[in-house]
């Protein structure tokens, strides 16, 4: 009998031995890197089975005895992992426990339109382009802000994701991004501005966004197209009537583009259009709600990137004759 004991300690330790060294070596790998993409709620187990699928070298068995044994198994985070040659089984998991996951990024400028926001999700890489087909009411829908237009609505930023994650995800980022500024700015809003809701803070802020060429000019841009709001006269805004036209503008704004009814025609209409025409940043937020103490209704561009403003047309006229006819 004891010397049966003592065989039976013999193989139990000649195994905790086994197991100790297997976690602690290499895992031979059949790539320089292995990818795998961990979706919500995958079991243990699935994700032992997959680790090996994707080229881990190993008995997905012990793989998966590893997880449970280490009490950690619940613990494992949906995501994007890679790993390199060297990882041990230990720290394969520590990984996955810690969701050291490998992150993409997607840039979304300030002043792009809807249109070319999309455009660049889709080209983002590793971004899994659900959205794709949906018109923009069935993606407002989706991000559960059903009824309101979607130009304007999400926040210009650079946003991380794992791979393999949907594009909807990085949408409701940046939707929600742009409600919590929005919001915000609106709160600390100057008194008296002739805006009516939230909305029209936006459509305003996008206008301001797309007009500003300097920086330093944001502010006085705001006042001149609020002094207009205040007085009644039509905005007379170039980039509304562009984005109006949609794909048909060809980069040169004619006479009868001026002169085309639409919309978003600030020359044939008054007040503000009817949705935003671009996404703003945070500036330009700031700026459609602080407009600078100005008395300014006129502005027209010095060549430099910078605008003359001028508190009427005389002077602005002269204005456009030095900068704009070289008188």
């Amino acid at each position: 009998m004891a010397g049966l004991l003592l065989l039976v300690v013999m193989v139990a330790g000649a195994a905790g031995g086994a197991a100790w060294w297997w976690l602690q070596a290499p895992l031979a790998l059949d790539k320089p890197a292995v990818e795998l993409s961990i979706e919500p709620g995958t079991a243990p187990r699935d994700v032992a089975e997959a680790w090996v699928g994707a080229g881990v070298q190993t008995d997905a068995r012990l793989l998966y005895q590893w997880f449970r044994w280490s009490g950690q198994s619940r613990q494992i985070r949906a995501g994007s992992y890679e790993v390199h040659a060297g990882i041990t089984p230990r720290q394969l998991l520590a990984k996955m426990v810690r969701g050291d996951q490998v992150m993409e990024q997607v840039r979304l400028i300030e002043g792009w339109n809807l249109r070319q926001f999309r455009a660049a999700l889709a080209k983002a890489p590793s971004l899994k382009p659900t959205t794709a087909a949906m018109s923009e009411g069935e993606l407002m829908a989706a991000i559960g802000a059903a009824g309101s237009s979607a130009e304007g609505r999400f926040y210009p930023d650079t946003y991380a994701y794992s791979r393999g994650v949907s594009d909807l995800a990085v949408l409701k980022r940046a939707h929600a991004a742009m409600q919590r500024r929005l919001e915000s700015a609106w709160s600390q809003r100057e008194p008296g501005l002739p805006l009516k809701n939230i909305d029209e803070a936006l459509i305003l802020a996008s206008i301001v966004e797309k007009e500003t060429g300097t920086a330093s000019d944001r502010s006085l841009v705001a006042a001149v197209f609020i002094n207009r709001l205040k007085l009644g006269m039509p905005l007379q805004t170039d980039p509304t009537v562009i984005y109006g036209l949609g794909e048909a503008f060809d980069g040169n704004l004619r006479k009868r583009d001026l002169l085309a009814d639409t919309p978003f025609n600030t020359y044939t209409r008054g007040g503000l259009p009817p949705t935003p025409i671009a996404m703003p940043g945070a500036a330009s937020l700031h700026a459609a709600l602080h407009p600078a103490p100005s008395r300014a209704l006129y502005f027209v561009a010095r060549g430099d990137g910078s605008s003359e403003f001028s508190e009427d047309l005389a002077a602005h006229n002269r204005a456009v004759n030095k900068y704009q006819r070289g008188h």
